[in-house]
């Protein structure tokens, strides 16, 4: 499967908001039971890393180790490259610290960087109870409770001309799927493509 765009994976997490465990305070969701392969429940099953990785898993996205430790996710993000702590863009999986100990307590994915803060989608989040509340939701973090962030590795956003073009089948790649952007176009491609445009609006 071919990386896939930060958009791609707050497509997904978006179409989550308002999922909730259930009973409350179970830690009964289905994310716990796609991680674990069975239904799990009880303090033992916090789901804010699990819910981050089903939601990159829905769109191909690997992350550099399977777990629901944010310890764990973080020390294997550092050993891997992914771990970024400046900088921070939509699609970054960040770890917060609530207390200042450089203990991770939770984590989120950026949605959006606002003029104050992270517009952040987490799960098992509620306001009242930050790392364990329950639910799917969007919360505003503050920097400073940011210990850093996993960059997962996207593919490059194409330009909208470009998008466009894909979209509209007027534009194809390779074997591979490269769309070859830099690479000079012979004849034969621009026909190519001028009749596809013809069969497809006409004119």
């Amino acid at each position: 499967m071919s990386a896939k765009t930060a958009k791609e994976l707050l497509a997904v997490a978006r179409a989550e908001l308002g999922v909730k465990e259930s009973p409350a305070g179970s830690n009964k969701v289905k994310y716990n039971t796609w991680y674990y392969g069975r239904e799990v429940s009880g303090e033992s099953y916090p789901w804010c890393v699990v819910f981050a990785w089903w939601c990159c898993a829905q769109v191909g996205l690997s992350l550099p180790v399977k777990t629901a430790s944010c310890t764990a996710l973080m020390n294997a993000a550092k050993k891997a490259g992914m771990w970024v702590t400046t900088g921070y863009l939509p699609g970054d999986i960040v770890i917060y610290d609530w207390g200042g100990d450089k203990i991770p307590d939770h984590c989120g994915i950026i949605a959006q960087v606002t003029g104050t803060g992270y517009l952040c989608i987490e799960g098992n989040t509620a306001v009242g109870n930050d790392s364990n509340g329950g639910q799917v939701m969007e919360r505003t973090r503050a920097a400073k409770t940011i210990l850093g962030a996993v960059r997962p590795v996207y593919a490059a956003e194409l330009p909208e001309s470009v998008q466009w073009a894909v979209d509209s089948g007027i534009m194809q790649g390779n074997t591979s799927g490269d769309l070859m952007l830099d690479s000079p176009v012979t004849r034969k491609q621009f026909v190519t493509m001028l009749h596809r445009y013809h069969v497809k609006f006409g004119g």
